[in-house]
C-alpha cells in the first residue's frame, strides 16, 4: 500500500505547466518548458517570398528568429498588431538540435499548471486544427484552452513543406 507521500509524489509527476495566450478570441497553451521568453512586439524584418505564415525576422541578441504569426499557421485570420501584441519565443527540438522560433500572439494571458488527467484527448473534429497539433485541451473557469504540441505544430520539415507546397 502507498504512502500518503509516495501518492502526493505521483501526483506531481503529472502535473504541467502550460504558457496560455490568445489568438484572436481562443485561448491556446505552449508547455512551458518549451517557451524561452516573451517580447513586446517593435517589429520584424519582412523576408521576401515567404508564405504569409512567417512575418519575418528579428535579431535577438545576435541571432535571426524566424516569427510566424501562429493565427495563420493555424487557419485563422493574422494577428492584427495592438499595444498588447507580443512574440513568444519558444525553442523545440528538431534531430536532437535545439531550434528557436519566434510566435506572434495577441496577448499572452498566464501561466497555468494542469493536473495530466484535467487534460482531455484532442477531438478529432471542431477546432479546425489539424489533430497531431493539438496536445488536449483543458478547461479554465468557463474557457477551453488548446494546448498545442509545439513540436509537431512548429516542426521546421512541416513549415518548410508549405513554403514549399505554396510556391509549387
Amino acid at each position: 500500500m502507498q504512502s500518503h507521500k509516495q501518492k502526493a509524489n505521483e501526483v506531481e509527476l503529472f502535473k504541467k505547466q502550460f504558457l496560455t495566450f490568445c489568438l484572436g478570441s481562443e485561448f491556446f497553451g505552449l508547455e512551458l518548458h518549451q517557451t524561452r521568453e516573451i517580447l513586446e512586439y517593435k517589429g520584424v524584418t519582412p523576408v521576401p517570398l515567404m508564405p504569409a505564415f512567417i512575418c519575418g525576422v528579428i535579431n535577438l541578441r545576435g541571432d535571426v528568429v524566424p516569427i510566424i504569426d501562429l493565427a495563420l499557421r493555424l487557419g485563422r485570420p493574422p494577428i492584427t498588431l495592438h499595444r498588447r501584441t507580443c512574440i513568444v519565443v519558444v525553442e523545440i527540438e528538431v534531430d536532437d538540435n535545439q531550434v528557436v522560433l519566434g510566435l506572434l500572439a495577441d496577448s499572452v494571458s498566464e501561466v497555468i499548471e494542469m493536473d495530466g488527467e484535467k487534460i482531455e484527448e484532442a477531438p478529432a473534429f471542431g477546432a479546425k486544427i489539424k489533430a497531431e497539433f493539438i496536445l488536449g485541451i483543458a478547461q479554465k473557469n468557463d474557457d477551453f484552452i488548446i494546448l498545442l504540441d509545439a513540436d509537431k505544430a512548429l516542426s521546421p520539415k512541416e513549415l518548410a513543406y508549405l513554403i514549399e507546397a505554396e510556391f509549387e
